[in-house]
């Protein structure tokens, strides 16, 4: 029994196409460091990505696999059986991958190969949003990426999937690895066909050459022949292989009822060969095998450098989530450990974890030496696991150090470079990079949860949402393409009637050399350019519409505490009416969990104290805290919420120059039916450096500096008056600065708003384009349309001062693109442009608005 099996192993081996090492068993691909893996006819094999893993396992359960023994070619591109199935993704463990809920609905990222121009992107979004349950669909056409959101209730991912396969599409679970081997086997093979056409160009181009003079001299029909038939002959491989992408593309195109622009591209190039052929099988007419080969070549050549120009481009998108380490060292989960540490009744946040080091002596040899546990997969940490993280290793989720000391960088999430020494109790955070030794932490967020996992997908929502410019760009284009059908057929009947030798010619030249590809490429590529030259300057877009709207801005907007200034608040002094210690522990208590400035310097002030247990608490929206404490009501925050009546002792009067502050918060207790102060807490938060200097940036491009501050104290409109910032507003409400925004939007102004805190969410959602702290709130950031990555203000006028000159440079591609093919149209359809010419100037159109949109990296 063994050796029959053993004999149907060799047989198995012999007959199998096994692909090259390193490469995946399914697709041809690239194999990621950590591949994938499915077992096939009996043995593991290796697996590139996800999407190839519930391909082949699909196969498998489907008993096709005799598909693996009959195929003759490994190519993401080989036709599959017709079994795969798609409901596989719709499992929940599969799912978790790659599928985050978003805004009640549930997102996915997806690679999408073989996207050519913006019709293919604009086929897919419209297939999908026909499907019920879909409720939002951005293909992003330089990164060969999509981004779909839906509803799980009304549909599911495969159903998804299957939609985008139907179209004559690929695509599969995004992951960053897999997807740049993905696109390098694109560019692999778009060079092979590019050197395919090269050769043959020449080689037809040689034959075509003695043809042409023998028509002076004088040539027998025999060597003509000859010739046509030599050139027919290297011909063959550059129409139907290195022509294949046109060809499928506007077939896809076709089958779905719209027109991209390779279907006039793959019309010119049918009739132009068909025409040839038949002139060479007949022996009459001419034969122009050499302008298909030029033509072929030409169009991939220009392409290839368009392919290379985006994704150099988009590598700054690319580079914003580190994949290594996918391993990490779990040492243990302790659940209590982590209530401890985030709960609101924490008194000494380092005391407690030194005593659980110090009861857990062998967690901390063994994390030092790796002995006794294993490492696990990044995607498998959960909330509340005590993880190791080795020198040199990324921090892979949001966490509380419990090593005495660690030094780490954030220059991915913030761009600075200098390390920043974190002590036991600090927040860590995911994406971060360990400098030195090995440390301990505590895990209290999801690794998806992270603050770089959550840039990441802002930076993806930004990638894939198109602004109205690109939108617009694109109906142009698909309206180019329709009226270019009709124009040629026009050409055709008016020629057949003049000189029915010419007709053909001149249509094929009116269909190529009037191809929108410039007009296509011109806002996207100006886009991609310019978000990812921002993203390097420290001003994260995560809106499609931030860089269009921010050349239109005329009023910028600024919250004051943590926006203007650092918010790194730092409790002065304390008047109080009964013991300073006391008070700050009353103040403390209330405070706890908040992440308002003022609350952590409270905190910090009141480190060692013992804080008493808190009831009720209940946080007001611009006004403070109120809670009770051993039965006593307490309320901590501005004047006007803690003292309702007005009455406050003189010697808790507000006197800032006295106590070299910026601002201050009373403390109050109801006692006998009304509220009494109790004590003064003063403050001082420093101004950002750059802060003046943004401000005078931005009056010089024309935009006018407002600051609307919730702060009651009239003292902030100092921080306005030294930052040259002439209208001012204090005391607001959340409400009060959405009404301010509304007024001036009413006027016919375009407002920038800029702040930080959960309060400014509102009017960050209400402005036409807005701003967030990379240190605020989660609610912040997702309400703004930009992230302010490492508190630098002055990105906020390069930004400004850039998305201007991308508006600009939109402008005069789109204005290139139109000008360039209405002047061709005409020379063309006069039969003054030959089809080769009218693929080069085609090409260098194209690659005119390229250099000019790559004009913005500089």
């Amino acid at each position: 029994m063994s050796h029959d099996i053993d004999m149907m192993t060799d047989e198995i081996a012999q007959s199998l196409l096994l692909p090259p090492e390193g490469a995946c068993f399914h697709c041809g691909e690239i194999l990621p460091k950590e591949p994938f893996n499915a077992v096939v006819l009996g043995a593991v094999r290796p697996m590139c990505c996800l999407g190839c893993q519930l391909a082949a396992q699909s196969i498998v359960e489907a008993n096709l696999e005799q598909y693996y023994l009959d195929r003759r070619k490994i190519s993401p591109t080989a036709s599959l059986p017709n079994a795969i199935n798609f409901e596989a993704y719709n499992h929940d463990d599969i799912k978790a991958q790659f599928v985050y809920a978003e805004d009640g609905g549930s997102t996915a990222e997806l690679s999408v190969a073989n996207l050519r121009c913006a019709a293919c992107a604009w086929l897919i979004e419209s297939r999908l949003r026909a499907i019920h349950g879909v409720r939002a669909c951005q293909v992003n056409l330089t990164q060969q990426r999509m981004r779909v959101s839906w509803n799980e209730e009304l549909c599911d991912i495969g159903q998804i999937l299957q939609a985008v396969h139907s179209v004559g599409y690929d695509a599969k679970p995004y992951r960053q690895d897999t997807h740049e081997a993905m696109l390098k086997q694109q560019n692999k093979q778009m060079l092979i066909r590019l050197a395919i056409s090269a050769l043959g160009a020449m080689q037809a181009m040689m034959f075509s050459i003695g043809m042409y003079f023998g028509e002076y001299s004088g040539i027998l029909i025999e060597h003509r022949d000859f010739l046509r038939y030599v050139a027919l002959f290297v011909t063959i491989p550059v129409m139907f292989y290195a022509g294949v992408p046109f060809f499928s593309s506007a077939m896809s195109a076709i089958k779905a009822k719209r027109v991209n622009m390779d279907v006039p591209v793959s019309i010119a190039l049918f009739v132009t060969f068909g025409a040839s052929v038949y002139a060479t099988l007949t022996g009459t007419g001419e034969a122009y095998f050499d302008s298909v080969s030029m033509f072929i070549f030409f169009l991939l050549a220009g392409r290839y450098i368009e392919q290379n120009a985006r994704l150099k481009a988009s590598n700054m998108a690319s580079d914003l989530v580190v994949i290594e380490p996918t391993l990490v060292l779990k040492l243990t989960h302790d659940p209590k450990l982590l209530h401890q540490l985030d709960g609101g009744d924490v008194q000494d946040a380092q005391a407690i974890i030194e005593d659980w080091m110090q009861s857990h002596q062998d967690l901390v040899r063994s994390a030092h030496q790796h002995d006794g546990h294993q490492k696990i997969l990044a995607q498998s940490v959960e909330v509340g696991d005590v993880i190791a993280i080795d020198a040199g290793s990324q921090i892979i989720a949001d966490g509380i150090l419990l090593s005495k000391t660690a030094t780490v960088s954030q220059s991915l999430l913030t761009g600075e470079s200098d390390l920043i020494v974190k002590v036991c109790g600090d927040q860590v955070v995911g994406g971060s990079q360990n400098d030195s030794q090995p440390f301990m932490m505590m895990v209290t967020a999801q690794v998806q949860d992270s603050q770089i996992a959550l840039i990441d997908r802002l930076m993806n929502r930004a990638m894939s949402e198109k602004p109205q410019i690109a939108q617009d760009a694109d109906d142009m284009a698909r309206w180019f393409v329709a009226r270019v059908l009709v124009l040629s057929c026009l050409v055709f009947a008016v020629w057949w009637f003049i000189d029915k030798s010419e007709a053909l010619w001149a249509t094929v030249a009116v269909l190529v050399a009037t191809c929108p590809c410039a007009l296509s490429l011109a806002t996207p590529i100006a886009l991609t350019v310019s978000t990812n030259r921002l993203a390097g300057l420290g001003f994260l877009a995560t809106r499609g519409h931030t860089i269009q709207t921010l050349s239109d801005v005329s009023y910028a907007c600024f919250d004051k505490t943590g926006t203007l200034t650092l918010g790194q608040v730092n409790l002065l002094s304390v008047v109080s009416l009964v013991d300073k210690n006391q008070s700050v522990k009353i103040a403390a208590a209330l405070e706890v969990g908040s992440k308002h400035p003022v609350a952590r310097a409270i905190l910090t002030a009141a480190h060692g104290l013992h804080l008493p247990a808190v009831e009720h608490v209940m946080h007001h929206t611009a006004g403070g805290v109120e809670g009770c404490i051993d039965g006593m009501s307490y309320r901590i925050g501005h004047q006007q919420f803690v003292l309702p009546s007005g009455e406050l002792p003189a010697c808790l009067a507000e006197c800032l120059s006295e106590h070299q502050a910026n601002m201050s918060v009373l403390l109050s207790c109801f006692i006998d039916g009304a509220w009494q102060a109790v004590a003064r807490f003063y403050f001082n938060d420093i101004i950002r450096q750059d802060a003046r200097q943004m401000i005078d940036d931005l009056k010089r491009q024309g935009i006018t500096p407002i600051m609307l501050t919730g702060d009651p104290n009239p003292n902030a409109l100092l921080v306005a008056k030294s930052l040259g910032i002439e209208r001012a507003y204090f005391g607001l409400t959340p409400k009060d600065k959405v009404d301010h925004i509304k007024e001036l939007q009413q006027s016919g102004a375009t407002v920038l708003m800029v702040g930080d805190g959960i309060n400014d969410a509102p009017v960050l959602a209400a402005a036409n384009v807005s701003t967030a702290m990379a240190e605020a709130a989660d609610l912040a950031q997702v309400s703004a349309d930009s992230v302010l990555l490492g508190g630098r203000l002055m990105a906020i006028g390069w930004a400004i001062a850039l998305a201007t000159k991308t508006r600009k440079i939109i402008r005069q591609n789109l204005r290139w693109a139109l000008i360039y093919n209405s002047l061709v149209l005409i020379p063309a359809a006069a039969g003054y442009v030959p089809p080769w010419l009218a693929a080069i100037g085609m090409s260098l159109s194209s690659l005119v608005v390229v250099a000019n949109a790559m004009r913005l990296k500089h």
